[in-house]
């Protein structure tokens, strides 16, 4: 007897939002458990072509953690304009206190699969500074990251 692999597809994927405190969390180790929600690899349906993976929001971005020497020495590259000295940075400490939201996101992002796969499942990341978020009516689950 055999059995037949089921491929998952648009139609029969399942979504599920999730609420994640990043407080006190290191931001790399952060990045890569949303980017797992995201593309759906913690789940059984698992599909590599198919966007299978749920909604995930990030509450409390301006206080994850950077280890190490990060804050000081980590560069962030911006305004990239082509211009001989066009190309400025930041450093990730910067980052982390003027833009947790961005820089949050630009984690996940070096996470996801490049392309549009990839564009679509950032699409289902919401990120924020502080506890409060906007996605309240969807009844978020909360996850516990910290363990």
């Amino acid at each position: 007897m055999q059995r037949q692999t089921t491929m998952a597809n648009a139609k029969t994927i399942e979504r599920k939002w999730y609420v994640v405190d990043a407080k006190g969390i290191s931001l790399g180790r952060l990045a890569s458990k949303v980017a797992v929600i995201l593309m759906g690899k913690d789940k059984p349906t698992y599909t590599p072509h198919v966007d299978t993976g749920d909604y995930v929001v990030v509450i409390n971005a301006s206080q994850a953690k950077l280890t190490g020497n990060h804050p000081e020495s980590k560069k962030n590259y911006y305004n990239a304009s082509g211009y001989i000295g066009g190309l400025r940075t930041r450093s990730s400490g910067v980052m982390l206190q003027e833009y947790p939201v961005e820089m949050v996101e630009r984690a996940v992002w070096g996470m996801l699969p490049k392309g549009r796969l990839g564009r679509q499942m950032l699409k289902k990341l919401y990120v924020y500074a502080d506890e409060k978020h906007e996605q309240e009516a969807q009844k978020p689950v909360l996850l516990d990251l910290s363990k």
